[in-house]
């Protein structure tokens, strides 16, 4: 299990932090000499707004240059018409995913479970993440550092906080109960933004979409009912979660407005590592008030049980690393390729974790998570199937 999960990560970390950066001057004299013929980069550079950063023979095409919602076309033509840049971002994406729900789960499990230490995990996650984010700033050729001002960082913060929010507040969620069943709740995330968009950031909402929000939550109240692990607090937690969430993305609309932010940042890698560590630093004081007074214990158990260690810190690298590639992955898709592509990777994670780590599958939960993300997709994509 743990060379499994190195290599994992490891593949993880090559995908997220070398696909961000185009080549320096240096490098690419070097190239030039070299006796090899020169070949086309398998990841290319992609910017703050999701376009590559030349060479645009693999790019995407997506709502904003074609009308096709198939994202897996290619420019130019040749080959068999896929983007294998964007299939090994899908694929590291779910896994990651799927690595960091199982390694989560049990780094709770052995701090303790319900009478354990979530906020200090999920603080400490955070930490981890941003650790690596800010290795990727000082290692060579790898990620060049934003240049950010003071201002653009006040104006981060409601976005970390939210960000920093969503993430507790989830791992609240599966450590109070399954994780399957804390993700099932997570996919209602759409009821919540819903709301909030139309009566606190003044979007009009569709009465089509309006009309698909029965459907999801329908599908949740079923799922719940044969949970064999429910608890009010798992719910609760996923429920604040999905607002945290919610807030976070109108919030983030808001942000990237901001004239000039995009090319200060940089890159989709350095404003997920500025929001790292912007949340984890808000989420310090939140742990010293739950848990600091037995930070000591919890230190031993780092100390003294490798479960703990080992899965908390996997548990951060996979967290950052698969957020990464999921926000470069959605830049490079339109919005239909978007909804399948988040319907199947709680599908995926739903069943591969339930099975993984022993939680019940009863026909009545399958029935419902089937019932809820089935909503969540025609939410995602009644719009566009209305409109034809």
């Amino acid at each position: 299990m743990k060379i499994s999960t190195a290599l994992v990560f490891l593949s993880i970390g090559a995908v997220s932090a070398f696909g961000l950066k185009p080549s320096t001057p240096t490098t690419r004299a070097i190239r030039t000499k070299a006796a090899f013929p020169q070949s086309k980069a398998l990841v290319q550079p992609i910017g703050i707004d999701g376009q590559r950063l030349g060479n645009d023979e693999f790019a995407l095409k997506s709502d904003s240059s074609s009308n096709s919602s198939d994202a897996l076309s290619t420019r130019g033509g040749g080959g068999l018409g896929l983007d294998i840049p964007l299939l090994i971002y899908f694929l590291f994406w779910y896994v990651g995913n799927y690595y960091y729900n199982i390694t989560n789960k049990l780094a709770l499990r052995a701090a303790g479970g319900s009478t354990g230490f979530p906020m200090t995990i999920s603080s400490l996650q955070l930490g981890v993440g941003c650790l690596y984010g800010i290795f990727l700033w000082v290692a060579p050729d790898a990620r060049e550092a934003p240049k950010v001002t003071l201002d653009d960082i006040v104006k981060m913060l409601p976005v970390a906080f939210c960000f920093m929010g969503a993430h507790s507040a989830s791992v609240f969620a599966m450590n109070a109960g399954a994780v399957s069943f804390a993700q099932i709740v997570k996919a209602s995330e759409p009821a919540f933004a819903a709301v909030l968009a139309q009566f606190v950031y003044g979007k009009k909402i569709s009465k089509a979409k309006w009309l698909c929000l029965p459907v999801v939550i329908g599908g949740v109240i079923i799922a719940s009912v044969k949970e064999l692990d429910f608890a009010v607090s798992a719910l609760v937690s996923a429920c604040i979660a999905n607002m945290f969430a919610a807030v976070k993305g109108n919030e983030n609309k808001k942000l990237m407005e901001t004239e000039g932010l995009k090319e200060r940042i940089g890159s989709v890698g350095n404003q997920f590592a500025l929001t790292s560590i912007l949340g984890f630093l808000m989420s310090i004081p939140v742990f010293i008030a739950k848990e600091g007074s037995r930070f000591g214990e919890f230190t031993t158990l780092f100390k003294t049980n490798p479960a703990v260690s080992f899965n908390l810190i996997a548990s951060g690298l996979y967290f950052y690393g698969y957020n990464e590639l999921a926000t470069m992955t959605l830049k490079k898709t339109g919005a239909v390729t978007q909804s399948v592509a988040n319907t199947a990777k709680r599908v995926i994670v739903i069943v591969g974790v339930a099975l993984m780590l022993g939680e019940s599958l009863d026909p009545i939960k399958l029935l419902g998570c089937a019932i809820g993300i089935g909503g969540v997709l025609l939410y995602s994509i009644i719009d566009n199937l209305v409109k034809a």
